[in-house]
């Protein structure tokens, strides 16, 4: 008698050769990008990328929806501009330093958000953003409503000078690699793995006995660190904090980007900050205001025709034609 043995299909190591060739491809476009596209835009796409993915960390993988993310993004713009004119810190300890008062402010935030949930957690959010928009406004280092101007780049370790735009570029791609690769472990991890479970059913996790508070808080803590990683980079970018960045709009400005990428996925949200800063770039000069109207029917459109956003459809996409392959 003879016996068959069948070989499974290596699967696995075809899925690792393909994240590690869309990860070459991607850094290879984002080296060359600053020869092929104005540094300055790419930049801002970089900065609103990192804070949409930081913010999709909470709402796409623990299921918080906070309306509070500009405090985290515009405190740390502020702080960061500051500790740069200021103090005469250097560019990489302006930011570690605006990282780290969005930490601790996403720390005192989710600590009195996650006493409650969905609407309400919402609106404690909010709240609590509002107070530091207020701050902002009377608070004399921010300058009010002329905002914190003329904020050095400086160099990098003593270094580089970041006042050449080629060279800010490359270090705010790194920092947004950096940044993605952290939220990318985070999502992988064991606890990434716990956040998804409190995220579909949160009762049943803490019977299982995990702590669903700490992990509540931690997630606040590390997006809104990576938040206020962003808007400190903005701030350096464009040598300026104004109130834009603490406003109220800044959070529903995220929120629109992550939805029209696709909330959950790792990437979506990235498309969806290009989507938005490609159409303020290309339709503020030609249609004025009016550029919030069409992109509040973008987000209509999507919402009713891709509820996955564009990331989460094409991907709902390839799982279906994976069986048939």
């Amino acid at each position: 008698m003879s016996t068959v043995t069948s070989t499974p299909p290596a699967t696995a190591p075809a899925s690792g050769n393909r994240h590690l060739m869309a990860w070459g491809i991607a850094l290879l476009l984002g080296l060359a990008a600053p020869w092929l596209i104005y540094p300055t835009f790419l930049m801002k796409v970089l900065c609103f990328a990192l804070f949409a993915c930081a913010f999709n960390l909470l709402l796409g993988y623990a299921g918080l929806l906070s309306f509070g993310h500009a405090a985290f993004f515009g405190g740390a713009a502020y702080i960061g501009a500051s500790l740069a004119k200021d103090h005469g810190l250097s560019p990489e300890l302006a930011i570690l330093g605006a990282t780290a008062f969005a930490a601790a402010l996403g720390a005192l935030f989710g600590w009195l958000a996650i006493r409650r949930s969905g609407i309400y957690l919402t609106m404690i959010t909010l709240a609590l953003a509002q107070l530091v928009f207020f701050l902002a406004l009377q608070m004399p280092f921010t300058g009010g409503e002329n905002g914190l101007q003329g904020v050095p780049r400086g160099r990098l370790f003593g270094l580089i000078d970041l006042n050449d735009n080629t060279a800010m570029y490359y270090f705010v791609f790194a920092v947004f690699v950096l940044g993605y690769w952290l939220i990318q472990r985070t999502v992988h991890s064991p606890y990434g793995q716990v956040l998804k479970a409190i995220r579909e059913n949160e009762p049943r996790a803490i019977s299982l006995g995990y702590d669903v508070n700490r992990h509540k808080l931690l997630a606040f803590v590390l997006s809104a660190g990576l938040s206020g990683t962003a808007g400190a980079l903005k701030a350096l970018v464009f040598q300026l904090a104004t109130l834009t960045d603490v406003h109220w709009h800044m959070s529903g400005q995220v929120v629109l980007m992550s939805l029209i990428g696709g909330v959950g996925t790792l990437f979506g949200p990235a498309v969806g900050a290009l989507v938005i800063v490609t159409l303020e770039n290309e339709l503020a000069d030609k249609v004025g205001s009016w550029v919030m109207v069409i992109m509040g029917a973008i987000f209509v459109a999507c919402v009713l025709a891709f509820r996955r956003g564009v990331v989460g459809e094409l991907l709902a996409l390839r799982g279906r034609r994976a069986p048939d392959e």
